[in-house]
């Protein structure tokens, strides 16, 4: 089994040889997941008022373009800062300071759409601070996860986390565009900010638990953040596992994102389907990514050579695509989508349980933002490739590149990525 390069602190090592509870009767993690999925909750109503505002304000495409750009920017260059700040600070602290800002800055936002010629440039700002306060909220979160549930229920609680993660997402926007109907743009950005209040009192109850700035006390001077910055970088670039995960991660997602925006345009030009089997294949992916979670939940530590499994998984989501570029029903291809959603989950599932295990604690939050920032840059990147390239060509020559270069990144990284492939 790997084992990281750095040292562990001796915070670490009390997380790992402390007895906790089963996930279930941890009322610690318990209350910190339902922070969590509160605000992911809410976050989906706002995303769908805040896109139907620029639309109907502007009628541009382009100004949405520019909301999405300003986050992709931020992304980008705040990760890895985010994520040092997790390492060097208390991470509970961090999670009460961006949910109390959260909602002061969502609660802008929805007084400010709700009067007449707002500027647009004034909604950009403000989105792109709530994105960065997300972006400092997100690695405290999940660096924080072994040190609250400990090593050996580490795979159950992230695969809880996963499937309230779908769930959240799933009933959301479905429920987000019916509560933007029924009540309005600014109510439900409202209720985003409403969600941010909430989760800061979960957390306010959910009480203390182990961070780096208590427990690292090997270190009796405190360095520099721009030397745990440096750290943090080259941990990534040296450490032959947190590497791996660096360009599997990210490389799947570039591909996965545009295939699910390109089976949507097949939906509706290739197999016209009909309202309720479009309705079906929108759900096939998350289905099928809850089923291969709840297995991975359910089967825990029976599961035995983790990573061949990653790397069987991922090599056969190639083929599985392209066999969809060929199909020509709705009825043939949900059956392929719902397998690929069930692949995906343990493509990413398990590597992000054994990122978790493998990366020395003190280090996840720059892990965690580092990796973030790439993955939310990722897809928008593929998914303008492919938006380009499906107007030259059709939709089923580009899904079929896809998949093609999907089973050429799953067989070159079984060759190369060895640490990930002989992981146990």
């Amino acid at each position: 089994m790997h084992n990281p390069q750095i040292s562990t602190s001796t915070g670490h090592s009390q997380a790992a040889i402390q007895t906790f509870p089963t996930v279930w009767r941890n009322k610690q993690f318990l209350i910190l997941l339902m922070s969590y999925s509160i605000s992911l909750f809410g976050n989906t109503f706002h995303s769908i008022a805040l896109n139907l505002w620029v639309l109907m304000m502007t009628g541009s495409a382009k100004m949405m373009a520019v909301i999405v750009v300003t986050n992709l920017v931020l992304s980008s260059l705040l990760g890895s800062i985010a994520g040092t700040y997790a390492d060097r600070m208390n991470r509970r602290t961090i999670m009460l300071m961006t949910d109390i800002i959260s909602f002061g800055l969502v609660i802008t936002i929805a007084i400010f759409i709700s009067v007449p010629n707002t500027p647009f440039f004034l909604i950009v700002i403000l989105t792109g601070l709530v994105t960065a306060s997300a972006l400092f909220q997100s690695p405290a979160y999940h660096a924080s996860l072994v040190n609250v549930v400990g090593k050996e229920h580490i795979q159950k609680a992230v695969g809880i986390i996963t499937l309230s993660e779908n769930i959240c997402r799933t009933v959301g926007f479905s429920l987000g565009g019916i509560f933007v109907a029924a009540f309005g743009v600014s109510q439900a950005i409202i209720f985003d900010g409403i969600t941010f209040l909430v989760s800061f009192v979960l957390v306010l109850l959910a009480g203390s638990f182990l961070s780096p700035s208590r427990t690292n006390t090997l270190k009796k001077v405190k360095s520099k953040f721009i030397d745990d910055l440096i750290t943090g970088l080259r941990y990534l670039w040296k450490d032959p596992f947190a590497k791996a995960v660096i360009i599997m991660s990210p490389t799947l997602t570039l591909f996965f994102m545009p295939s699910l925006m390109l089976t949507q345009v097949m939906a509706v030009t290739v197999w016209r389907s009909t309202p309720f089997q479009f309705g079906l294949m929108e759900a096939c992916i998350p289905l099928g990514y809850m089923i291969g979670s709840g297995l991975i939940l359910l089967l825990g530590s029976r599961i035995k050579q983790r990573g061949k499994l990653i790397m069987i998984n991922l090599l056969l989501i190639g083929p599985m695509y392209i066999l969809l570029s060929f199909t020509t029903t709705a009825t043939a291809a949900i059956p392929i989508i719902l397998i690929i959603g069930f692949m995906f989950s343990f493509c990413t599932l398990l590597i992000n349980i054994i990122l978790r295990l493998e990366v020395s604690e003190e280090l996840q939050g720059r892990v965690f933002g580092v990796l973030g920032s790439i993955m939310s840059v990722a897809p928008s990147v593929g998914l303008g490739i492919a938006s380009y390239y499906a107007d030259i060509f059709s939709s089923n020559a580009v899904m079929f590149t896809i998949g093609g270069l999907l089973l050429t990144f799953g067989i070159c990284a079984i060759a190369k990525l060895s640490v990930i492939r002989n992981y146990h």
